[in-house]
């Protein structure tokens, strides 16, 4: 069940965000949890305000522990087992229906991925006890918020104030911290190490943002090529009208003298 779990979670969730955790208590899981959710929900009333429509992203957001082995298990399936590319054993009984010789916990999704233990790349960091926080959309946003609470770096990450947040200073909160590393993440199913994850958190003005950076470089683009054209037409310009103004010259040069010659005649 954990296996079929984690494998449409993969499938269906395009980001999320790894860390390695050491013996939390359950009183530091809970101001942990309560301190994000805060932080998350902010977030949430900052995009409303700002006039984009209430999506309520926060809800969607969710902090779990997994089983490392069965969850590198699932990967492994989900990135390496494409049942509709993949050929079936012809041994195998013809009275099944496809569907129960390619779900995730057949024979063949096994054999499918039976020598793939190292070949992904997030498999170096798949040992030890972890946490996924997972996202239902890539908001980078949110995972500013996250990054904030839970591995706040100054100056792009800062961690909350005293005055702004004290909760997030309670003793509990603080200790519970301290046994969180992260790791890395997974955006739409490309892994990133911490100085990617971080790139993608610091993305100004989340994703419209990035759209209308990418609409100004295109526009910049578009005119910058318009007067590279536009100088060049009018370099091969000014180049044509110059040898014609000095073929010119040339010709009166040598119709001056025949004109002399003919006076002193």
């Amino acid at each position: 069940q954990l296996l079929r779990q984690y494998a449409s979670l993969l499938r269906s969730t395009p980001l999320m965000l790894l860390f390695q955790h050491n013996n939390l208590k359950s009183m530091e899981w809970v101001g942990i949890r309560r301190e994000l959710a805060k932080a998350l929900q902010k977030v949430d009333e900052a995009r409303v305000a700002a006039g984009h429509p209430a999506e309520n992203s926060a809800e969607g957001i969710k902090i779990q522990i997994i089983q490392t082995g069965i969850f590198a298990a699932a990967l492994r399936v989900v990135e390496f087992y494409k049942p509709d590319s993949q050929t079936l054993d012809p041994r195998a009984s013809s009275t099944l229906p496809p569907a129960e010789l390619t779900h995730t916990l057949s024979k063949a999704a096994h054999e499918a991925v039976a020598d793939t233990r190292t070949a992904h790349a997030l498999a170096p960091l798949l040992s030890g006890p972890l946490m996924l926080l997972t996202f239902p959309s890539v908001s980078p946003q949110h995972m500013k918020a996250a990054l904030s609470i839970l591995a706040p770096s100054a100056p792009q990450f800062p961690a909350p104030t005293r005055r702004a947040n004290p909760g997030w200073h309670d003793l509990p909160v603080q200790t519970g911290l301290q046994k969180l590393l992260l790791l890395g993440a997974r955006v739409e199913g490309k892994v990133c190490d911490i100085d990617g994850t971080k790139w993608v958190g610091g993305i100004e003005g989340g994703l419209e943002g990035l759209q209308a950076q990418l609409v100004s470089m295109l526009q910049g683009f578009g005119a910058g090529l318009t007067n590279t054209l536009e100088s060049a037409g009018k370099s091969l310009y000014f180049t044509v009208e110059g040898r014609r103004t000095m073929l010119e010259d040339e010709e009166k040069g040598v119709s001056e003298p025949v004109k002399e010659e003919t006076k002193a005649e």
